[in-house]
């Protein structure tokens, strides 16, 4: 499993997943960087294979009407430090990848 970080997550949250054996990349990695269009995230994630994160909703409407990009993780926390939505990420981590590796969308949120 690979994962595509958008542009409103910080750059160092790929850490997380590269720690525990995972590809990742964040936007700023691409070629046009946290300007790169959403049209292109979702054909690199397409084509790549790629779990996009994003807190962006227009991925959540683009993901239910043409099925784009190929899997999606909504993070839905509302006002979060970074060090809170890491935190968030490394306590939940286990459970993330098995619901990701079992359905195609992820809305994450406080329960």
């Amino acid at each position: 499993m690979k994962f595509l970080l958008e542009a409103q997550l910080p750059p160092s949250l790929k850490e997380v997943f590269i720690s525990k054996g995972y590809y990742s990349i964040h936007t700023i990695d691409l070629d046009l960087g946290n300007n790169t269009p959403d049209k292109v995230i979702n054909e690199l994630s397409i084509k790549e294979n790629l779990v996009l994160i994003t807190k962006d909703s227009d991925f959540y409407e683009s993901f239910i009407i043409k099925n784009e990009p190929y899997k999606l993780i909504l993070v839905k926390l509302g006002n979060t430090s970074r060090k809170e939505l890491i935190l968030f990420f490394e306590d939940h981590f286990t459970e993330i990848i098995a619901r990701i590796m079992a359905e195609s969308m992820l809305l994450l949120n406080r329960r």
